[in-house]
C-alpha cells in the first residue's frame, strides 16, 4: 500500500521559516509529479507548489518568492521550504502525488486537486502575528 507522510509543521511567528517534508513509501513516486496543497479552516483546499520532475517547479501566486519546493529522489522525499511566513499561511498542509501517468503540455503539471490520487494525512502549520 502506498503512503505519503508529511512532517515538519508547527507553531511559528510571522517572518519565521519552516521546512515541511513528505516521505513516499515507494521509489516509484520519484517519477510522479508531486505537489503541496493547503487548507485553512472554512476554506477550500488550495494549490501551493508543484514539482513535475525535479527542475520543473511552479507555485501559487500567494507563495511565489517565499516558498520553495524540491525533491530528493534518493530519499523518496519532497520538501517545502517556507520563508517569511505570514498569519494567512496558517493551514493544514498536504502533499500529493499524481500517479495517473497522464501527459502534460508545457513544463507544469496540474494545480487541480482532482488530478492527484495519493495524499498524505496533512501537517498543521500555524503562524502567529
Amino acid at each position: 500500500q502506498v503512503h505519503l507522510v508529511e512532517s515538519g509543521g508547527g507553531l511559528v511567528q510571522a517572518g519565521d521559516s519552516l521546512r515541511l517534508s513528505c516521505a513516499a513509501s515507494q521509489r516509484t513516486f520519484n517519477h510522479y509529479p508531486m505537489a503541496w496543497f493547503r487548507q485553512a479552516p472554512g476554506k477550500e483546499r488550495e494549490f501551493v507548489a508543484g514539482n513535475r520532475n525535479g527542475d520543473n517547479v511552479y507555485y501559487g501566486d500567494s507563495v511565489k518568492g517565499r516558498f520553495t519546493i524540491s525533491r530528493d529522489n534518493a530519499k523518496n522525499t519532497v520538501y517545502l521550504q517556507m520563508n517569511s511566513l505570514r498569519p494567512e499561511d496558517t493551514a493544514v498542509y498536504y502533499c500529493a502525488a499524481d500517479a495517473s501517468l497522464r501527459s502534460y503540455s508545457g513544463n507544469d503539471a496540474s494545480r487541480d486537486i482532482h488530478d492527484y490520487n495519493y495524499w498524505g494525512q496533512g501537517t498543521q502549520v500555524t503562524v502567529s502575528s
